[in-house]
C-alpha cells in the first residue's frame, strides 16, 4: 500500500520561506519514489487541514514557531498522525536556548557562559564584556543576532524597535573565536562534520540560505581528536535533550586553545534544513546517502510518543 504523507511547511515564523524550499525539495522527492504526498502550507486552521488530508504520516518540515517548538508536536499527538523529527518535550526544549544550554551542560556538553535579560536592557548598555553575542531564546537561522564587538561603542539599538517581535527576552553570549562547526546526527548516529566558512561577516540567514553565501568544508579540516569530539558530543546533545530522527548541533571551536578545550556546542536544531543548499542533506550524501534516501529514512523513522 502506497503510503501517504502530509508535507507540513511554510507556517508563520521569521524562517517561512526556507521551509517552502525544504518542504517543497522533500515532497519531490517522495513523489519520484512513489508516496502520495498531500503538500500543507501550515496556518492556524492547519488541524482542519491535517483531518481533510487524513495522512499516514506527517513530515515536519517546519522552522521556527511552531513547528519547532513543541507546538504542532502535540497537534500531532491529539490527531494521533505519526510524525518525523524530536517530540513534544525535546522540540521545546532545543527551542528555548537558556533551558537547554542548562540540560547540556548537565550532561556533560560544554556550552558559551552567557545570561538572559531583557532586550530593552541589553540595548540600554553592555551587560558583557566585548565581544558578545546576543541572540533571541527562541529563534533559529541566525534571525535576530548581534554580534557586538570592541568596536561597538554602544549596544544595538535595533533592540527597542516596536516591530521587533523575537520576544522580550534575550540571550547574551560570551563571543567565541574561531571555527564555525556543525554535525548531524541521525538516528543514533553521528555524521561528519562541516566546517561553515561564511562569505558575509558572519553566519547570518542569508549566509546560510542563499547560494554562494558560505563555503562548507567536508570533512571539516580539524585535527582527528577535535573531528571525533565534535561527533560524539552532537550525540550526546542529541540524547541529552531527548531528540529523535535527524538533529544538528552547532558548535564554535577555538583552536587557539589545546585539546578539544575549546569545542562549544551552539545549540541543536531539532528541524534541520532540507534545501539545496543545507547542511544535513549535504552531510547525509558524504556519508552514501543520497537525498531521496535521507528523506525516505526520515519518513520512514516517524511514531507517535516521540
Amino acid at each position: 500500500m502506497t503510503k501517504h504523507v502530509a508535507v507540513l511547511m511554510g507556517g508563520w515564523s521569521a524562517e517561512r520561506e526556507v521551509s517552502l524550499r525544504s518542504g517543497n525539495a522533500c515532497a519531490d522527492a517522495l513523489e519520484r519514489q512513489g508516496f502520495r504526498v498531500t503538500r500543507i502550507d501550515v496556518d492556524r486552521d492547519v488541524a482542519t487541514a491535517l483531518r481533510a488530508a487524513r495522512p499516514d504520516v506527517a513530515l515536519n518540515l517546519l522552522h521556527g514557531r511552531p513547528g519547532e517548538d513543541g507546538a504542532i508536536q502535540g497537534l500531532l499527538e491529539i490527531l494521533a498522525i505519526p510524525y518525523t523529527h524530536s517530540g513534544v518535550l525535546a522540540s521545546a526544549l532545543a527551542m528555548q536556548k537558556d533551558r537547554a544550554k542548562v540540560v547540556l551542560r548537565d550532561a556533560g556538553v560544554p556550552v558559551p557562559d552567557g545570561r538572559v535579560v531583557s532586550r530593552l536592557a541589553a540595548a540600554q548598555e553592555h551587560v558583557l564584556a566585548r565581544p558578545y553575542v546576543i541572540k533571541p531564546v527562541a529563534e533559529g537561522s541566525s534571525v535576530g543576532v548581534f554580534i557586538v564587538t570592541e568596536a561597538h561603542a554602544h549596544p544595538p539599538q535595533e533592540l527597542t524597535r516596536p516591530d521587533w517581535n523575537f520576544g522580550d527576552d534575550v540571550l547574551v553570549e560570551r563571543f567565541i573565536a574561531g571555527k564555525e562547526l556543525t554535525c548531524a546526527v541521525m538516528g543514533d548516529r553521528a555524521l561528519d562534520v562541516i566546517e561553515i566558512v561564511p562569505t558575509a561577516r558572519f553566519y547570518d540567514y542569508e549566509a546560510k540560505y542563499a547560494p554562494g553565501g558560505s563555503k562548507h568544508l567536508l570533512p571539516a579540516p580539524l585535527k582527528p581528536n577535535v573531528y571525533q569530539e565534535t561527533r560524539r558530543l552532537a550525540v550526546l546533545a542529541h540524547r541529552a535533550l531527548g531528540c529523535r530522527g535527524v538533529s544538528r548541533a552547532d558548535f564554535r571551536y577555538d583552536d587557539r586553545i589545546e585539546g578539544t578545550q575549546g569545542l562549544v556546542c551552539l545549540e541543536v536544531n531539532t528541524q534541520p534544513g532540507m534545501t539545496e543548499t543545507s547542511l544535513v542533506p549535504e552531510l547525509a550524501q558524504y556519508a552514501g546517502i543520497p537525498f531521496e534516501e535521507l528523506v525516505r529514512w526520515i519518513v520512514e523513522d516517524a511514531s507517535l510518543n516521540r
